[in-house]
């Protein structure tokens, strides 16, 4: 039989058929992963339905599954419905589960027990009211007569609150709505009748502001009977994309209204009249040969859909779970095991503890840090600021050779009786003292930005071994500050006597004088610093002598500084450190220390399951994705 001459139920079969083998592979995945709880920490490829109250979008996902759902006045849908279609050979029994709250499940017998199912578990999440939740409800259908899709059916947008619903009731919705549709990983399927201007349905403008380009959204028309005469060329530039633009564009569909359902019309039967309706509609039959109308068309076409959003996504999804299965560990591992009772083992917790705290200073002294968090490489960031240092003595030295010729000139200016060409000793002292103080603050200000490095560093680390524990960080505390403001102290009157013994002109004769000669060979000796032509040569070669020695006191300051910093703030503040950590091993109140914090142990559980949900989906999706 040609797909032309076939009917809609055999076509809804044939597509089934034929989409089987690459399909269901894909879709089991995604549906795998979810019902393993994945979806708690990374998002799943998905199609979420929305629209607005009234759109036939409960209309349109009964004509799909082949199950009648809530239907009524105001919000039927009100929790998230999870919608698994998974076709059968023919011959199969009928089967349905639904399931909520990770532990209530219902067996359902036949397609007549689910909208009462549906009903009593919106009641469990939602109360009796019509008020919404954010919980989800899974409906897992087996038939011969249903493509192999899965969708997130929404809540339909209401405009106004009525009865008990909450004031806010239309606010709660667009809120639950956009958790689902703002996931890059989704799919909105958006559902508006085609009797109404689209461009005012709530649902539309909600899809648009997430997805401005409709990359991801297709747009559904329903009750394309109820458009009045003279409308329909509209129906026509929406379905051809000519009135809101969307990159996956529109179909259309005719289900079953209410007197359709109340005289007990056939899904068979519906599916039927609808493939008469648009066959014999003077401006739609256009749609139906474009594959753009009809509920076999649009099975088709959300199968297709999903399924290539899947293939796309998997490389990202396997990315994702490395990364939060990764993170998870290391959360996990930061917060180590529980606490044992026994007095003798809580003793030992501690000193291993405080051992693994001590050890990883100690690696971070050596500079054989753990690479992770940018803030706790100490010896990358300690390496910048010293490279800065030895740039700000570079840029004195340019600096220098600037002033010492408004300098030299300016004495020879002033000169008084002494015989031309004369230069003195002292205004060469001066000079440079002066220069070498300028020197002093920039020191200081490293030796701050080292502390503060290596101060984050310590903290982190603290936290990272202790924040389990409020007794041991508090009791942490205080040792920490003020060991470190101690050798802050040392470090900077270390520094001040540095910079006072600088004040002293002195180098050893030979270093001096290879200094000298390096100085003069420079091409620029000959116009050394632009002096004008009247200059002597003597003043000459005293600005040749203060550029030598300046450049001595420069690389004797920029290894200097920095180790004068590294010792007090490094190695002395890290071997105090980890000595008085250990000296808590024999405080009185040791045992406090390991008392964990309340949330601890939630935290714990909480990172366990997370991690073992996400091994068993890095499971599921090796074993998978070879298939697909």
């Amino acid at each position: 039989m040609s797909k032309k001459n076939s009917t809609p139920l055999e076509e809804i079969n044939h597509l089934s058929q034929h989409y089987e083998e690459k399909v269901r592979p894909c879709i089991d995945l995604v549906d795998s992963l979810r019902s393993l709880g994945v979806e708690q920490d990374l998002a799943l490829p998905a199609i979420a339905v929305i629209g607005d109250q009234s759109s036939g979008k409960s209309s349109v996902l009964e004509a799909l599954s082949g199950v009648a759902l809530p239907r009524g006045t105001g919000i039927v849908t009100r929790c998230p419905l999870v919608l698994k279609l998974k076709r059968v050979k023919n011959g199969t029994q009928w089967y349905g589960m639904l399931s909520y709250q990770n532990h209530i499940k219902v067996e359902l017998k036949n397609p007549a027990e689910v909208e009462d199912a549906v009903t009593k578990a919106q009641n469990a999440l939602a109360g009796e009211g019509k008020d919404i939740s954010h919980e989800m409800i899974n409906l897992e259908i087996h038939s011969t007569s249903v493509p192999d899709l899965t969708l997130i059916d929404l809540p339909g947008i209401a405009r106004v609150a009525t009865g008990n619903q909450s004031q806010d009731i239309e606010e709660q919705i667009k809120r639950l709505i956009e958790t689902f549709i703002k996931k890059q990983e989704t799919i909105n399927l958006v559902v508006v009748p085609a009797n109404v201007d689209i461009a005012t349905t709530e649902a539309l403008k909600m899809a648009k502001t997430v997805d401005p380009h409709g990359q991801r959204t297709l747009g559904i028309l329903t009750k394309p009977d109820l458009v009045d005469k003279g409308a329909e060329e509209i129906v026509v530039n929406t379905l051809n994309n000519l009135v809101i633009p969307l990159k996956k564009g529109y179909m259309v569909v005719k289900c079953r209204g209410q007197k359709d359902i109340n005289d007990k019309m056939s899904l068979t039967k519906a599916l039927d009249r609808e493939k008469k309706f648009f066959e014999n509609h003077t401006h739609l039959r256009a749609c139906l040969d474009e594959g753009k109308a009809t509920i076999p068309h649009l099975s088709e076409r959300l199968t297709n859909e999903l399924v290539s959003h899947i293939k796309r996504s998997l490389p990202q999804l396997e990315k994702q779970i490395k990364e939060k299965l990764e993170k998870a560990s290391t959360d996990l591992r930061r917060l180590g095991d529980g606490v044992p009772q026994d007095e003798t083992e809580r003793a030992n917790f501690l000193i291993e503890k405080i051992n693994s705290f001590n050890q990883v200073l100690t690696d971070m002294v050596r500079a054989e840090e753990y690479v992770g968090d940018s803030q706790t490489r100490v010896f990358t960031n300690i390496r910048i600021l010293f490279s800065k240092w030895k740039t700000e003595l570079d840029n004195k030295a340019i600096q220098l050779e600037e002033y010492l010729r408004d300098e030299v000139e300016d004495s020879n200016t002033h000169r008084g009786k002494e015989l031309p060409g004369f230069v003195n000793y002292r205004t060469f002292e001066t000079i440079v003292r002066r220069h070498v103080e300028d020197l002093e603050e920039p020191a200081m200000n490293l030796l701050r930005a080292t502390t503060e490095t290596i101060t984050t560093a310590v903290n982190q680390t603290t936290s990272t071994f202790f924040e389990a524990y409020p007794s041991l960080m508090r009791a942490a505390k205080d040792p920490l500050e003020d060991l470190r403001e101690q050798e802050f102290e040392r470090a900077e009157e270390r520094l001040k006597s540095q910079f006072k013994m600088e004040r002293i002109v002195y180098s050893q004769d030979g270093l001096y004088s290879r200094q000298l000669e390096a100085v003069k060979a420079r091409p620029e000796s000959t116009k050394l610093l632009g002096f004008s032509k009247t200059v002597s040569a003597d003043i000459r070669e005293m600005a040749q002598h203060l550029s030598a020695y300046y450049m001595i006191t420069s690389d004797r300051l920029a290894n200097q500084v920095p180790l004068i910093v590294m010792y007090h703030m490094l190695e002395q503040y890290i071997v105090n450190v980890k000595a008085a950590m250990s000296g808590m091993i024999r405080h009185k109140d040791a045992d406090s220390f390991v008392q964990e914090k309340g949330d601890i142990a939630r935290k714990r559980k909480y990172l366990s399951e997370r991690i073992e949900r996400l091994k068993k989906a890095r499971q599921v999706l090796a074993k998978s994705v070879p298939d697909i």
